[in-house]
């Protein structure tokens, strides 16, 4: 069913959710930042990661997870992501409607392509200004994890590891 278009949008956020679902974008700053579909290593990993955290937390009724693509609002004004996995802990899941309003309390997110300064810097520094409480950066094709905790309002890097992800907050440890 096509969607009429009553008025021309006013604003990027309302650029940003007139775009078709399931497109691969995000909104960062108030600019809309494209991605081609993933790579097979790169969904690989992610499927094996995202069934291990899923149940794992229902197991033992953390909160929520959810996998890409699931917009998350950090605000309403000029920033969504898209993280490959989401984690938002039980004490916070009013931050959840249709999609996610709010800061979730654990990001991982798997390079693909052209995308590692995108992932390693514009999104770290996004997520660290929002303070997300974990952040993880895997890379396929090294299969090294970096981890950065949010701390007294910035992020710790924690020592890299490869082939696994283990998270202070979930005190637990997931292979891949």
């Amino acid at each position: 069913m096509d969607e009429v278009i009553e008025r021309p949008p006013r604003t990027i956020m309302e650029v940003y959710k007139m775009l078709p679902e399931g497109t691969l974008a995000e909104i960062i700053n108030g600019i809309i930042y494209r991605s081609p579909s993933p790579l097979r290593k790169h969904q690989r990993i992610i499927t094996q990661l995202v069934s291990q955290f899923f149940d794992f937390v229902e197991e033992n009724k953390l909160g929520e997870v959810y996998v890409a693509p699931f917009d998350v609002y950090l605000d309403e004004e000029a920033n969504a992501v898209q993280p490959d996995i989401v984690f938002v802990k039980k004490s916070n899941l009013s931050i959840i409607e249709d999609h996610i309003h709010g800061v979730p309390d654990l990001v991982v997110e798997v390079l693909s392509g052209g995308n590692r300064n995108h992932d390693l810097k514009v999104k770290k520094d996004l997520y660290e200004r929002f303070g997300i409480q974990e952040y993880w950066v895997i890379d396929p094709e090294t299969e090294e994890t970096i981890g950065f905790i949010f701390s007294s309002g910035k992020y710790q890097e924690l020592p890299k590891v490869k082939g696994k992800l283990s998270s202070p907050m979930l005190k637990k440890t997931f292979e891949y």
